[in-house]
C-alpha cells in the first residue's frame, strides 16, 4: 500500500514538473515576437510620427472649411431719444412710449475674390501637409526596413560570433589535454585560452548589438521586445540590378514644396486684393412713437484704404511676396535635395550590389577555404599556432563583413523601392519583394 502511494506521488510530481516546463517554455516562446518586412513597415506606417503628421494634415484641412465662408450677417438693436427730463410717457413699451426704437441689419460684401483666395490658400496648404504626410509614411517605412535589417544583421553576427566561440573552446579544451600530456606549451595554450576568452568578450557585445537593434526597430513600430527578424537577404547581383528611375517631381517632399508655393501665391493675390475695399451694407427700421412708427434707414459704410495718405496694405503685400520667393527658394532646394539624393541612392545601391555579390560568390568561399585547409594542416601538426589563429580572424572578420554588405545592400534597395513607388507610402511593403538569397551559413 505504502509503495503504491510512492509511486502515485512520483507520477504527480513528475506530471506538476512536466507542466510547469512547458509552461515556461511557452511563456518564453510568446516573449520572443517574430517580425517581417512587410509588417515592420506596416506597423511603421501607423507610428506615432505618422500619428502626428495625420493629425497636422487633419488641422490644415479644418482650416479650409475656416476660410471656405462668407462674412456672417450683424443684427443690431438699440434704444433712443429717451427722455429722461419730461419722461417717456404711458402704455405699452413697445408700442406706446416715446423711445426711438430701431432693428437692422448688417452684411459685409466681400469683393475681390477674397473668399475664393483665401479658401485656395487655405487648400493648397493642406494639400501640402497631406504631402508631408505622404512623406513622413515613407521617411518612417525606409527607417523600419533599415532597423529591420539591422536587427537580422546583428542575428545573424551572434550566430557566426557564436560559432567561433564554440570552435574556440573546442581548440582550448584540446590544448589544455595536449598540456597535460605534454605535447603542447603552456604559452601556446595559454595564447588558446586567451583568443577563447576574446571570442566570449565578442558574443557578449554582438549580443549587446542585437538588443539595441531590437529596440530601435520596437521604437518605430511600436512592438514589444525581444523580436526576431524573420526574412532571408535579398538576392544581389551586381549586373542585372536595375537602377530605378526617380522622377524628382512624384516626390512627397517634393510635392509638398510646389503645394506650398501655389498656397503662397494665393495668399500674395490675397493681399492684393484686400486694395479692393469691401462695402458693408445695412438696413434698419425705426419705431418711434409722435414722429413714425415706420421709419426705414438704407446705409451703405466704405472704408477709405489707400484714399487720401491711409494705409493701403502695403506690409501685407511686402510679407506675402517676400514668402512667396521664399516658398520658390524652398522649392529649388527640395528639387536640388532630391536630385542629388535619387543620385546617391542609385550609385550607392550599385556599389551594394556589386559589394554583396563580390563577398558571396569570391570572398566568403576562399576565406572559408583557407580557413578549413588551416585547421587540417594544424591538427597535422603542419601549421603553427599562429597561423591558424591568423586563419581564423580572417574568416571572422569576413564572415562579419559579408553580412554588414548584405544589409546595406538590403537597406539601400528597400529604400530605392519605397522612392520609386509613391503607392507604397500608403502603408505597404513595395511593390516588388526584394528577392532572398541563399543565406550564409555558419562556420
Amino acid at each position: 500500500m505504502h509503495s503504491r502511494t510512492r509511486t502515485g506521488a512520483r507520477r504527480l510530481t513528475h506530471v506538476a514538473a512536466l507542466a510547469c516546463w512547458l509552461t515556461f517554455t511557452g511563456a518564453a516562446t510568446a516573449q520572443t515576437a517574430a517580425i517581417t518586412l512587410a509588417e515592420a513597415m506596416q506597423k511603421a506606417a501607423g507610428n506615432a510620427d505618422v500619428s502626428l503628421a495625420r493629425r497636422a494634415a487633419a488641422a490644415a484641412s479644418a482650416d479650409v472649411t475656416s476660410a471656405d465662408h462668407a462674412p456672417a450677417p450683424v443684427v443690431t438693436a438699440k434704444a433712443a431719444s429717451i427722455d429722461l427730463q419730461n419722461g417717456i410717457g404711458g402704455g405699452n413699451l413697445l408700442r406706446d412710449k416715446r423711445i426711438d426704437k430701431s432693428l437692422g441689419v448688417d452684411w459685409t460684401w466681400e469683393r475681390g475674390d477674397k473668399r475664393a483666395l483665401r479658401t485656395r490658400a487655405a487648400q493648397r496648404t493642406a494639400d501640402a501637409a497631406q504631402a508631408d504626410l505622404q512623406e513622413t509614411v515613407v521617411l518612417q517605412q525606409i527607417a523600419a526596413s533599415n532597423a529591420f535589417y539591422d536587427l537580422l544583421a546583428a542575428q545573424e553576427r551572434v550566430t557566426q560570433v557564436e560559432g567561433v566561440g564554440r570552435s574556440a573552446q573546442e581548440l582550448a579544451g584540446n590544448a589544455s589535454r595536449r598540456v597535460k600530456a605534454g605535447d603542447l606549451s603552456q604559452q601556446e595554450a595559454l595564447r588558446i585560452e586567451i583568443e577563447s576568452q576574446r571570442a566570449g568578450a565578442d558574443t557578449r557585445v554582438a549580443r549587446e548589438d542585437r538588443r539595441r537593434a531590437e529596440q530601435a526597430l520596437a521604437l518605430l513600430t511600436g512592438m514589444p521586445t525581444p523580436l526576431q527578424a524573420r526574412a532571408d537577404w535579398p538576392a544581389a547581383n551586381a549586373q542585372d540590378t536595375p537602377l530605378p528611375d526617380l522622377p524628382i517631381d512624384s516626390r512627397a517632399d517634393v510635392q509638398a514644396a510646389q503645394q506650398r508655393l501655389r498656397a503662397a501665391q494665393a495668399a500674395l493675390d490675397n493681399a492684393q486684393a484686400l486694395r479692393k475695399t469691401d462695402l458693408t451694407l445695412g438696413a434698419s427700421l425705426d419705431h418711434f412713437p409722435g414722429t413714425s412708427t415706420r421709419q426705414l434707414e438704407v446705409r451703405v459704410q466704405v472704408p477709405l484704404s489707400g484714399l487720401f495718405g491711409t494705409y493701403g496694405y502695403d506690409g501685407e503685400i511686402a510679407k506675402a511676396r517676400a514668402q512667396l520667393d521664399q516658398a520658390q527658394d524652398q522649392l529649388d532646394k527640395t528639387r536640388r535635395q532630391a536630385a542629388s539624393d535619387s543620385q546617391r541612392l542609385q550609385q550607392d545601391l550599385q556599389a551594394g550590389a556589386a559589394r554583396a555579390t563580390s563577398y558571396a560568390g569570391a570572398i566568403v568561399p576562399r576565406a572559408r577555404q583557407v580557413a578549413a585547409m588551416a585547421e587540417l594542416a594544424y591538427s597535422k601538426g603542419a601549421m603553427s599556432l599562429t597561423d591558424l589563429i591568423d586563419a581564423r580572424r580572417t574568416l571572422r572578420t569576413v564572415l562579419l563583413e559579408d553580412i554588414a554588405a548584405r544589409a546595406e545592400h538590403a537597406r539601400l534597395l528597400t529604400a530605392s523601392q519605397l522612392r520609386s513607388a509613391p503607392g507604397s507610402a500608403t502603408g505597404s511593403a513595395p511593390a516588388t519583394a526584394p528577392a532572398p538569397a541563399a543565406a550564409s551559413t555558419t562556420p
